[in-house]
């Protein structure tokens, strides 16, 4: 039986079906033109960047860092540029088959392998790290015929740091290193134009100068636009940027006084602070020991960061700007200075030492060789007498005293241009309280302000603490905010800015009252526990020793049955200014465990002023007795400062090609004779008068590191029946 189609009914169907494909198509096309619109309108700005990444290839150049160099412009840092083998780990499919390849092209040594893997936990895995640093040419060459076997290694030329002092201002001026995971996570919060200005950047400053002046060293950083091919190799340079080169730093410091300091010190902890109290500039800023920044700027190994880091001497504490110490008989000057200020005592009023001061059931002691007897304030800080100022102490009170010892800033920051300062201990009874957590520990007892006399409790101060107050009492109040760097260098404009120390607000000083303290001090020298050292100096100074305690005596104990043990000695300190009636140098200055302070501190004081006041340099037989703490007055025959070179540079360029030139002329017949190694030349001694410009800075080129002056190696203790 046939069926009957409905044609109708199919037609209609096939219309709707049509209709259907119809507006899916239009639609179809309409997403495919609305789309096109989006890429072509909308979007055109975004991917004709994008595609003009993909053909453009930007790169940063990182500027040369600029250099540091000391008052006479001796270079203290400066660049030099070396090839380091580099590997990608991301582009390397057997890192350790390939490291192990490598050895047998390139001498990569265990320690080599030690610093790659810590590089690597500290970096990521698409970043060129470096596995062997300062590669000969025999090693460029020998890789590059190579190269095809080792895919995502590399040569590349790099910059690096040096210090051609060696250990001399180590502290001061600190080490560049790698950036590590921190600190790249903290530019993450800087403004867009500093995180551009370090794109490339792989080391920035770490410590000391370098950390503190980061911006002013690091320059702005250029750029090459390259246009490179589908596999990106480059085709042809659009256009660049050139690199703008870090400042030059010029310090106040004198590098030779600097390291003539350090060598006095030999094998002895301390440190020394100098400043010219005119200006607030620091002459000497000395860390003892210290350690060779270059051992850091590509990257220290284990074996070296070990030493450094587990030696008992700390020589990476930088002793000047954290170490605390009693200030011992050194704080009795500012302890008269507050009594007269406040009108507790006047300078005639004499007090009866009979030796021993008893409070609270407790008897404080006086030092061995003191004298009993009646004492005014002149003759109780010539003498250095305990009981004056025990008696002193309980009459002020500890906050009287925390007042008025404040303002020549102990307690405080001197906010010095380096980071890291810690503010010491100058204590009140709110100062404990915060101190302290446990109740009982947090209450001020009365026998506690005994001590705080003479400089021992709770008093603990930096050397340049206390270099800054005495720079403050040697002008009768003037006070400066200290600083390293005088003046920074723009060397494409050739502008120098000068950065001047900022002077403070003077202390309200009555002058009768300073000139007894100055005077004083000044019969310290003349008469009193330093006579001996500055006996026939040609000039006048004013200085007070001090001894602290390094430990605690417990009951029963006497200072005979732990003097043994070295590092339980008492501590040698010494503050002075010369010239005693117009200052031009003034300082503070411990070794650590030396005893009396007229025997090790004082000594090495005396030599400064003769350096800056007379341009003179201590023999080396003087040098040598003094690093064992066996002088006084200088011995045998003090050389011209100008005299003595810095050990291992030159101080200029203009010395290296004229000892090149001299040498060249000394073998006229040979052209390709090689020039005579020239000696050193003497860097130009200190210029204490404000405002000298400094000397040339040398060139950028490298100096190798100078090794560290030699040191007698001995225990110091002081001399048999020495004074304090």
């Amino acid at each position: 039986m046939t069926v009957l189609k409905n044609l109708h009914q199919e037609l209609s169907r096939f219309r709707l079906r049509l209709v259907a494909a119809v507006i899916f198509v239009l639609f179809c096309f309409a997403l495919l033109v609305s789309r096109l619109l989006f890429l072509q309108v909308a979007q055109h700005d975004t991917l004709l960047e994008r595609a003009e990444s993909n053909r453009i290839s930007v790169v940063p150049i990182v500027p040369n860092r600029g250099l540091i160099v000391d008052r006479n412009g001796v270079v203290l840092a400066s660049n030099y540029s070396a090839y380091t083998l580099e590997i990608t780990p991301s582009k390397v499919a057997d890192l350790e088959d390939t490291i192990d390849q490598l050895t047998k092209v390139i001498d990569i040594q265990p320690r080599d392998r030690r610093r790659f893997k810590r590089l690597m936990e500290e970096s990521k895995n698409f970043e060129s790290l470096p596995i062997r640093t300062k590669l000969t040419d025999t090693e460029v060459a020998r890789f590059a015929a190579q190269r095809f076997r080792f895919p995502g290694v590399d040569i590349k030329a790099r910059l690096f740091r040096s210090y051609p002092m060696g250990e001399a201002g180590s502290h001061m001026l600190g080490y560049i290193g790698r950036i590590n995971q921190a600190e790249k996570k903290a530019m993450d919060d800087w403004p867009e134009e500093d995180v551009s200005n370090y794109r490339g950047t792989e080391y920035i400053g770490k410590l000391g100068l370098e950390q503190a002046y980061e911006r002013e060293l690091h320059g702005q950083t250029g750029f090459e636009e390259m246009e490179t091919s589908a596999g990106g190799r480059a085709i042809r340079r659009l256009r660049n940027r050139p690199p703008t080169p870090g400042n030059t730093l010029h310090l106040s410091i004198d590098i030779k006084l600097q390291a003539m300091v350090e060598r006095l010190y030999g094998e002895r902890r301390g440190a020394l602070v100098a400043i010219d109290p005119r200006t607030g500039e620091v002459l000497a800023f000395v860390s003892k020991p210290a350690f060779d920044p270059n051992l850091f700027v590509d990257g220290i190994d284990a074996d070296n960061w070990r030493d450094l880091n587990e030696n008992i001497d700390k020589p990476l504490l930088n002793r000047a700007l954290r170490g605390t110490y009693p200030p011992g008989s050194t704080f009795k000057p500012y302890m008269a200075m507050a009594a007269l200020n406040t009108r507790k005592r006047s300078p005639s009023l004499v007090i009866q030492d009979n030796l021993t001061y008893s409070f609270g059931g407790r008897t404080f002691g006086s030092a061995e060789g003191d004298r009993a007897g009646p004492k005014d304030m002149r003759l109780a800080i010539v003498t250095s007498s305990n009981v004056y100022f025990y008696s002193l102490a309980n009459e002020m009170g500890v906050d009287l005293i925390h007042d008025q010892l404040e303002p020549f800033g102990f307690g405080r920051k001197t906010e010095i241009d380096l980071q890291g300062e810690v503010t010491g201990d100058l204590p009140s009874i709110e100062w404990k309280k915060k101190k302290f957590r446990r109740p009982e520990q947090q209450k001020w007892f009365p026998g506690e302000t005994i001590s705080l006399g003479i400089g021992q409790g709770y008093n603990n101060f930096t050397m340049l603490q206390l270099a800054t107050a005495i720079s403050t009492l040697s002008t009768g109040g003037q006070r400066f905010r200290p600083r390293l760097v005088r003046e920074i260098e723009d060397v494409v404009k050739h502008t120098e800015q000068r950065t001047a120390s900022d002077a403070l607000e003077p202390l309200a000083l009555r002058r009768a009252d300073v000139d007894v303290i100055r005077n004083a001090m000044h019969d310290v020298t003349l008469e009193g526990t330093s006579r001996a050292v500055f006996a026939g100096a040609a000039y006048q100074s004013a200085g007070k020793t001090g001894t602290a305690q390094a430990v605690s005596l417990r009951a029963g104990q006497t200072y005979s049955s732990i003097k043994a043990d070295e590092r339980k000695r008492d501590h040698s300190l010494y503050i002075a200014f010369a010239p005693y009636d117009a200052p031009r140098i003034a300082l503070a200055l411990i070794v650590e465990n030396a005893g009396f302070g007229s025997t090790s501190a004082a000594p090495i004081a005396r030599r400064v002023f003769d350096y800056v006041l007379e341009g003179q340099y201590p023999s080396e037989e003087d040098i040598a007795k003094t690093q064992l703490g066996q002088t006084t007055a200088p011995i045998g025959t003090p050389r011209r400062a100008v005299d003595v070179p810095l050990p291992g540079q030159l101080t200029n360029a203009a010395s290296a090609a004229g000892a090149a030139s001299d040498a060249a002329s000394a073998a006229p017949g040979s052209a390709s004779a090689p020039a005579a190694a020239a000696a050193p030349a003497p860097a130009p001694a200190l210029t204490p008068t404000p405002g000298t410009p400094p000397g040339t800075p040398p060139s950028s080129a490298h100096v190798p590191p100078a090794a560290p002056p030699p040191a007698s190696r001995a225990a110091s203790r002081p001399s048999p029946g020495a004074s304090r």
